[in-house]
């Protein structure tokens, strides 16, 4: 009798926990503390600089990171490896729709669709980036410690999101003007404390 008992609660919690499972705990990024710096590259040289953050968290089941999202303020791009009138027309030119169409798309953003923890701290990260209001996938290797950090680079090929501007892909002759087609995102969240 205890043990058909015992049976029939077992199987009560079971399905409750089936029909109510436990929903990913939320973690709150911290913007004031988290970087996104970006690194472009032509033929004669490379461009580093910086894009703030307008919003971010990270849900964990437990300690394993399950989904998140980030969203980029595209106002504020800005140019750290040069000065001066030379910083200012590149972040400009930045801005326009040779790039990134800034007044018409404010706003880039990425969303997790898959974590697969591969060891330890070390995820495969799988998700939608959108940028110009085009969205493509994105696969990338992240470091993530749980209430702590979540760290990555992310490699972009700017042309899938109609920023075309000096690719060779589709202008001939660029010759030491032309500008490669992948950037660097190095995404650094910090958790809210």
């Amino acid at each position: 009798m205890k043990t058909a008992f015992f049976s029939m609660m077992m199987t009560a919690f079971t399905l409750v926990a089936i029909a109510n499972p436990i929903a990913p705990k939320p973690v709150k990024v911290d913007l004031t503390k988290s970087t996104i710096v970006w690194d472009a590259s032509k033929v004669t040289g490379s461009h580093q600089g910086t894009v703030n953050l307008k919003s971010a968290d990270l849900k964990f089941d437990g300690a394993k990171l399950v989904s998140g999202q980030f969203e980029i303020d595209m106002t504020s791009i800005t140019v750290t490896d040069l000065t001066g009138k030379m910083k200012d027309n590149l972040t400009g030119h930045l801005k326009s729709d040779d790039f990134f169409s800034v007044e018409k798309f404010n706003t880039a953003k990425f969303v997790v669709t898959k974590a697969k923890q591969v060891k330890g701290k070390e995820y495969e990260v799988t998700g939608d980036l959108t940028i110009k209001g085009i969205t493509n996938p994105v696969t990338f290797t992240a470091t993530v410690t749980p209430d702590v950090s979540a760290s990555a680079k992310i490699k972009v090929d700017r042309t899938k999101y109609d920023v075309k501007y000096g690719s060779g892909k589709f202008f001939d002759n660029l010759g030491d003007k032309a500008i490669y087609d992948d950037f660097e995102l190095t995404v650094n969240l910090v958790m809210s404390k």
